[in-house]
């Protein structure tokens, strides 16, 4: 169990986050599953809540039910082993799962995503073909079919989805500046960013050069908020290693960061004017 008024740790809300999604993948409610486990109802809702952390044989009996296989079931208990260290440090040679799901799965059900982005346009907000060219940049070892997987998952997140999140982004010019795949397809992703921008739940706002040294010049973030009091979790991505934070002082450090961010931003208005004239630059 968790402790009284102790917020649940990134990996802990990561298996209720799985848990909860099992059982609605077999078709079950949880009284079918309290029948069939002998686990109480409520129990069961403060697991899935991530208001109480299973015991191992309570793990293993819903994993039976829910027909897990077994590589799936050995990374959902690892995950329950470490489930009470807040901060979440997952590489590629970890046996854990892959990141993607995990940051994908706490995005799903935030209720504000606040992205700051140094080199690229952020996920949220990217065009196909922008997605298409940037992520094997980024991944090189990727086959095209695990590219092209990407791709579509990435599309799938898009601001356009219901329901939405609240996102505020913060991008860097250089980002704007970067001809990233070539004179089309940055054309189409500023013109799409200057779409996106009039959406009522997107807020966008863009760091001029000319303001210098800058309290994000030493990487990307995302700060995942959620609704009912929860903690939010902080995300960063650095090559093959990902970071979820989720001690109280790391995630005041990054929201302070994220305010004096937004200080030294132009304002929405301004920002539109900065992609306009980047993308009247391109040749």
């Amino acid at each position: 169990m968790t402790q009284r008024g102790q917020a649940p740790t990134a990996r802990l809300r990561r298996l209720a986050m799985e848990l909860r999604q099992l059982r609605e993948r077999a078709g079950l409610s949880r009284e079918q599953v309290a029948e069939a486990t002998e686990i109480n109802r409520t129990t069961l809702y403060r697991i899935e809540m991530a208001q109480a952390k299973p015991q191992v044989r309570t793990l293993r009996a819903l994993l039976d039910v829910y027909d897990v296989s077994k590589d799936h079931r050995n990374d959902l208990i690892a995950i329950l082993k470490l489930a009470g260290e807040e901060s979440w440090l997952q590489t590629a040679s970890e046996d854990l799962p892959g990141h993607y799901p995990t940051y994908i799965g706490f995005e799903r059900e935030a209720t504000a995503v606040l992205n700051y982005q140094l080199s690229f346009i952020p996920g949220l907000l990217q065009t196909e073909a922008y997605a298409r060219t940037v992520i094997p940049g980024g991944a090189p070892e990727l086959s095209a079919a695990e590219v092209e997987s990407r791709v579509a998952v990435r599309m799938a997140r898009q601001v356009d989805r219901d329901p939405s999140p609240i996102i505020e982004v913060i991008i860097d010019e250089v980002a704007l500046c970067r001809r990233t795949g070539g004179p089309k397809i940055m054309r189409e992703q500023l013109q799409h960013l200057l779409n996106k921008s009039e959406k009522s739940n997107v807020t966008l706002r863009v760091i001029p050069l000319s303001v210098g040294v800058h309290p994000g010049m030493h990487g990307s973030f995302v700060i995942l908020r959620f609704a009912h009091g929860v903690r939010d979790v902080v995300y960063i991505e650095v090559s093959t290693t990902d970071l979820f934070l989720d001690n109280e002082n790391e995630i005041r450090r990054y929201n302070l960061m994220f305010d004096q961010l937004r200080a030294v931003s132009a304002n929405q208005g301004e920002s539109r004017d900065l992609i306009a004239r980047a993308l009247a630059g391109i040749q």
